[in-house]
């Protein structure tokens, strides 16, 4: 038995442009419609199920219209998005619509189509996302980013059109369908988080090796959803593999997450045989809903103490994914012969021996050079950038470092940094705002592995340490990073720090302070949460800081479009002086940015 491609090229293609959306609609309910923390988390629920609840109308009608609908659908609200029109609810519709297409598919694709279907479409989307350096195509302006988006929405429908409208064969089982909400999240968290939590500058070629073998493991995951399902026991074997890879990945420290790619095409395939049973649309769609409560589990664990570690949620929905598509096998299902291709491994190989080295040539890219000094003033940024979503909701990566580089800036402290979440859409900010500027970066997870604060610089680096700060009951980690740069010939301290629960962490952070200061002047910067007139500012002035900007006007930093409050702040010890300090109004984050330019002085020269 043959595999109807043209079945598995329209599913793919959904799914392909769905994750496009999905991109888009995550990060816009926490911009848009949470407003960063501002909304409550039980409507900003609410309003997200609602679009994943709404595709449940379809059961009333039929696949086929169900299927043409959901496309013409999801195929404009992509076109409205590349357009930039109503970001929030068009990609809200858009992903009712995609559900829609899907559940079109569940009720109509035949059973040897959907492994690959599945799984290739996740690959390729996750590829794809990768080749454009996690900054996806509706996020870009331009003739080009139009052209690419209008082909896939044309190969879609194409595709569709070309699809015959008659089933060939036996229709999936319905536990394959379910498995698509599941594992398109396990692959969207492993896919974007790969090899990050690298707390200095990434040696020549690491990270495109890394890359390199992340496109090896998505070839690999849909080479396997192409073959046969296995013995139910070696099926055992990988889902026991899965959970293991997923339990290791989400270690502190660990780097490997998208291994756990390669074992999920082995599960699709496992969940396709066996009987094909019925509702495999309402499976899917329920599916649907599994990604969702996963989703929202595991990042709500940043703002909610939900009594376990959120690492609890992807090792669960590994758990759930083997169970779903190997138990049956063990217990019940007659076996179903699936007629391998023979060509299935060479035809992987070739696809490898392309893409691998294609996506290894995009990711390659020189450490920059270190720069030393030969001046006593220090241009400093400190910007939180709310993982680079401007007050508009779009993607500001490339203007913020557009913005930055203008600055000539010796020293860039970035705070809610984000490398890899797929609830902000996959993207690395700091690799992105790195290459902007063209200088090496130094990454300080707090949240988890891939979220935290970053210092970036061309001066020469003596030291870097990060110290975890007290949680205080405040489910939001926090770190102080510490680090010492040569500045012409002298040292210079700097704490680069997000304080979540000041009235506890800011006499921690005064600790560190009074350390690094008893050899060298000291910069305390970021988002400390703390005005001015706080208690906790004075506990941090105890540590021998000043604060220069309230001599140089005082400027408030927050909320950007209206800015009332100073949270953002520059202090510096004896042995540093401030030469000027402004606070632009940039729309690319909720925050403003606070520039200065400091002096190295002596004590005597300040007295």
């Amino acid at each position: 038995m043959t595999i109807p491609r043209g079945h598995a090229v329209m599913l793919a293609l959904g799914i392909v442009v769905l994750f496009d959306v999905l991109r888009v609609f995550l990060p816009s309910l926490i911009t848009l419609f949470g407003r960063a923390g501002e909304t409550p988390a039980e409507l900003m629920g609410l309003y997200a199920a609602a679009w994943f609840i709404l595709p449940f109308l379809a059961l009333l009608s039929k696949p086929r219209h169900a299927l043409v609908a959901g496309a013409a659908g999801l195929v404009a609200a992509r076109l409205l998005l590349q357009a930039g029109v109503s970001q929030l609810y068009v990609s809200s519709a858009g992903v009712t619509a995609g559900l829609i297409l899907l559940y079109g598919c569940a009720c109509t694709v035949p059973r040897r189509a959907v492994p690959v279907g599945i799984m290739g479409g996740i690959a390729l989307s996750s590829l794809v996302h990768l080749l454009l350096d996690g900054v996806d195509l509706a996020w870009q302006e331009g003739p080009l980013p139009w052209a690419a988006t209008l082909a896939l929405c044309l190969a879609l429908f194409l595709a569709l059109l070309s699809a015959p409208r008659a089933e060939e064969g036996a229709p999936a089982p319905a536990r394959i369908w379910f498995l698509f909400g599941p594992t398109l999240l396990l692959a969207g968290m492993a896919a974007t988080s790969w090899a990050k939590p690298e707390q200095g500058p990434e040696p020549l070629g690491t990270l495109a090796l890394s890359w390199g073998l992340l496109a090896l493991t998505l070839v690999a995951a849909t080479a396997a959803a192409l073959g046969p399902a296995t013995a139910p026991l070696i099926e055992l074997g990988l889902g026991i593999a899965l959970i293991a890879i997923t339990v290791v990945s989400h270690l502190p420290g660990a780097g490997v997450p998208g291994l756990s790619i390669g074992f999920l095409g082995s599960m699709l395939a496992a969940a396709g045989s066996g009987p094909a049973g019925r509702r495999q649309g309402p499976a899917l769609l329920g599916g649907g809903l599994v990604f969702l409560v996963g989703v929202f589990a595991y990042y709500a664990a940043y703002d909610l103490d939900l009594g376990v570690p959120n690492s609890v949620v992807p090792v669960a929905i590994s758990v759930l994914v083997a169970a779903v598509a190997v138990v049956p096998r063990l217990v019940r299902d007659p076996p179903v012969q699936l007629s391998a291709r023979r060509r299935t491994v060479p035809a992987a190989a070739a696809v490898a021996l392309v893409l691998v080295p294609l996506v290894v040539a995009v990711a390659w890219q020189p450490v920059p050079a270190v720069a030393a000094k030969r001046s006593d003033d220090v241009t400093l940024i400190a910007y939180n950038i709310r993982m680079g979503f401007g007050l508009d909701g779009r993607l500001s990566l490339d203007r913020i470092a557009s913005w930055a580089a203008a600055q000539r800036p010796d020293i860039v402290l970035l705070s809610e940094v984000d490398r890899g979440w797929l609830l902000n859409g996959g993207h690395d900010d700091l690799d992105r705002i790195a290459r902007g500027l063209g200088m090496r970066h130094y990454f300080a997870p707090a949240a988890d592995n891939v979220w935290g604060d970053a210092l970036l610089t061309n001066l020469p680096v003596k030291s870097v340490r990060s110290y975890e700060l007290g949680r205080h009951g405040y489910p939001t980690g926090a770190q102080a990073q510490a680090v010492v740069v040569e500045v012409n010939g002298r040292e210079l301290g700097v704490v680069n720090t997000h304080l979540q629960a000041p009235t506890g962490q800011a006499p921690e952070v005064a600790a560190i302070v009074r350390d690094l200061a008893a050899s060298r002047p000291v910069i305390l910067a970021g988002d400390l949460n703390t005005t001015p007139a706080d208690p906790e500012m004075g506990v941090l002035l105890a540590a021998g800081l000043s604060d220069p900007l309230k001599a140089l006007g005082d400027p408030p930093t927050s909320p950007a479009d209206r800015p009332v409050k100073r949270i953002d702040h520059v202090l510096i010890s004896a042995g540093l002086t401030a030469v000027s300090a402004q606070v632009p109004r940039l729309p690319y984050s909720d925050h403003l940015p606070v520039l200065t330019t400091l002096r190295l002085t002596s004590v005597d020269q300040e007295g």
